[in-house]
């Protein structure tokens, strides 16, 4: 079986930054097995699956191009993935649906749509265009500080909160820049931990990194379903709904948030990288 395979940066300024995602169209679902292999042959941080059969649980779809998505680490699958959602919608609005407006997933996270943005970004050729993302809100609650995981990451935290994931706050930019985890010390955490500040830089509100070993990754370069927790914490603290938020990985990327409610709408550019096909033998695919 030969299947299509595109990567896409997700949440790039610039070619080369952002959030690489693998996404690949299925004719139908594979043995879970063999998704998980691909995952880990993909080798980023998600692959985003998707079949144009929806599950009998999905109920209505919206009205308007819709799939079923799903997204594997190279070590799991995972609940909510926000940058290989963004990819998957830019290239099916790209490639697929050029004249929609938007396309809508079923995913175990329920209903999330991708949208064409009316933010301005630079366009080369396929790349740079931006999108909106719609991804459930999940406003952390506050916490102890983990000494184990404060310790882990070698920062001194001002405040501890938790949602999906665990969000240390520390004073100031340039201690989330200097993060240096000691992963070998790691307590076990039930996905991952975001370390964030305020922003330090002229239009930037706020500011993360990610680090999530439990599903084999280290440090994720832009993640959006952590900023769907991120993005109302800070939004409470500025206290407005709109803010611009800066990933502080190596690659790095800029994450525009909106809060409407119990949703947040994530918006960033995205860049094709490659297109290509993989090959797999027909014992894999049964």
């Amino acid at each position: 079986m030969d299947l299509a395979l595109y990567q896409i940066d997700a949440f790039a300024d610039t070619p080369f930054s952002g959030n690489p995602a693998a996404v690949m169209p299925l004719p139908h679902w594979l043995p879970d097995a063999t998704l998980q292999e691909l995952a880990l042959e993909n080798n980023l941080s998600e692959t985003a699956f998707y079949t144009a059969a929806l599950p009998p649980d999905a109920g209505s779809a919206p009205d308007c191009p819709s799939y079923h998505l799903r997204w594997f680490t190279p070590g799991a699958e995972v609940d909510l993935c926000g940058h290989a959602t963004l990819a998957t919608g830019s290239h099916l609005l790209a490639d697929v649906h050029a004249d929609a407006a938007r396309v809508a997933f079923f995913t175990r996270s329920g209903w999330l749509e991708v949208a064409r943005s009316d933010a301005q970004f630079d366009t080369v050729e396929r790349s740079g265009a931006g999108f909106d993302m719609d991804l459930p809100a999940e406003p952390p609650a506050p916490t102890e500080p983990p000494a184990e995981l404060v310790a882990a990451l070698g920062v001194a935290a001002v405040r501890a909160l938790r949602a999906t994931d665990e969000i240390i706050v520390v004073a100031t930019s340039d201690e989330v820049r200097s993060v240096t985890p000691d992963f070998a010390a790691f307590p076990p955490l039930h996905r991952g931990v975001a370390v964030t500040a305020q922003g330090d830089e002229p239009g930037v509100d706020f500011v993360s990194r990610f680090f999530a070993p439990a599903v084999g990754i280290q440090e994720d370069p832009v993640t959006g379903s952590a900023h769907a927790q991120l993005a109302p914490f800070w939004a409470a603290e500025f206290g407005r709904t709109e803010l611009v938020a800066r990933q502080l990985s190596r690659r790095g990327g800029t994450v525009r948030c909106r809060v409407t409610g119990d949703r947040v709408v994530l918006t960033g550019a995205c860049r094709r990288f490659l297109d290509g096909t993989a090959y797999l033998p027909d014992e894999v695919t049964r």
